[in-house]
């Protein structure tokens, strides 16, 4: 079993760091598993997942905001929303504001996808916390928002 006592910056061994890569492999497997098998029903991926999911969670969110929010570009964002487009589960109007700003929403069937997908993983993850405890669900938002940020800082710079 790991030491689980805490390190200061980059004391910890090969052998510890692997064993946290795999748990966060095997983890995340089993997490996107069920999601990815409805995806792959419809001949869509994982990116579509996100694409439905921020749209789901803020609907009316402009091209821009949803760019900033994937952190992908333009050109990365494009294939994968036209196909959602084509598939009508996304539907793309003119702002009220700015007729030049394209809003972002789900459709009915894109609503019923995304919480098809997005549900099963709400449901593990009510599981595990429940398990866990809510000091462990505390840690592990900690170490994610932690992981996030780091990794799109070194993604900004590089």
């Amino acid at each position: 079993m790991l030491d689980h006592t805490a390190h200061p910056s980059g004391a910890h061994t090969e052998y510890e760091l692997n064993c946290a890569l795999e748990l966060l492999f095997y983890g995340y497997k089993g997490f996107t598993a069920q999601p990815d098998a409805i995806l792959a029903e419809r001949g869509l991926a994982r990116v579509h997942h996100r694409i439905l999911y921020f749209v789901g969670r803020q609907g009316g969110l402009s091209v821009n905001q949803l760019l900033a929010k994937l952190g992908v570009s333009k050109q990365a964002l494009n294939a994968p929303l036209r196909q959602l487009q084509e598939a009508g589960l996304i539907t793309a109007s003119p702002s009220e504001i700015d007729k030049r700003v394209k809003c972002l929403a789900l459709t009915e069937e894109g609503i019923e996808l995304e919480e098809s997908l997005s549900g099963a993983q709400r449901t593990i993850l009510d599981r595990v916390f429940a398990q866990c405890g809510p000091q462990a669900e505390s840690g592990f938002k900690q170490v994610l928002g932690v992981l996030a940020k780091i990794t799109q800082a070194d993604t900004a710079q590089s």
